[in-house]
């Protein structure tokens, strides 16, 4: 059926003010910059970093669960992951391998965000090289030993005092608000094309309406 024909059968479901919202929305969401998480335990950090994510326009997050599962903390994530497209990695013993293995046949660069001896300063990191995959780790193991064998570049947050590390999600936070505002001042290519935009607000649609496929398929039915 056509994407545009069930977008405009959908937004009958919704308020204008709520379709006019998602039509804002979608064109400040980028594809440019991903997160991917690896077995985060403590459903808050990892909601806020869903939070985050929605806040600055970063569509797409990949979870990696090897140990741990993902939850969300609906008092934290406040709604937001409704907004995002969540790509979760859990079918294998250890699925590192595979996330890093998907995300570079879309183009992507591995990022760890932990300090390296090959590692760049935040605000010396090269956004202008491709896509990137920014990679986050559990809170007190970190990334592991599979991310930081196979990751292309590191990433390092300046730091001034006694304490060596963020929380991650504030460690994310200030990765994707500095990127992200760059980006956004930037010349490259970083907005979804027309294709993805349709195909999201049409998935936004669908987790504001009850029943979508029910009224999609009355749709074809009716030919309306």
């Amino acid at each position: 059926m056509n994407i545009d024909r069930q977008i405009q059968f959908l937004s009958r479901y919704v308020t204008e003010h709520r379709f006019s919202l998602f039509q804002k929305v979608i064109k400040n969401r980028s594809r440019y910059i991903t997160v991917v998480l690896e077995d985060i335990y403590q459903p808050h950090n990892a909601s806020a970093v869903l939070r985050t994510c929605d806040a600055l326009g970063v569509q797409d997050v990949h979870i990696i669960e090897n140990l741990n599962q993902y939850r969300i903390n609906p008092d934290v994530a406040l709604g937001a992951h409704k907004w995002l497209s969540l790509y979760k990695y859990n079918e294998l013993e250890n699925n590192t391998l595979q996330a890093i293995k998907s995300l570079r046949e879309r183009g992507y660069r591995i990022i760890a965000t932990t300090p390296h001896k090959n590692d760049v300063e935040l605000k010396e990191f090269d956004l202008s090289r491709g896509k990137v995959a920014l990679f986050f780790g559990s809170e007190l193991p970190g990334l592991s030993d599979i991310v930081l064998d196979n990751a292309d570049e590191y990433l390092r947050i300046e730091m001034y005092g006694f304490t060596e590390s963020f929380n991650i999600s504030v460690s994310a936070a200030i990765i994707l608000h500095y990127l992200t505002a760059r980006l956004r001042q930037s010349d490259l290519p970083w907005r979804l094309n027309e294709d993805e935009k349709k195909q999201i607000i049409l998935e936004w649609l669908k987790r504001s309406i009850r029943n979508p496929d029910a009224l999609l398929r009355r749709l074809e039915n009716q030919g309306e």
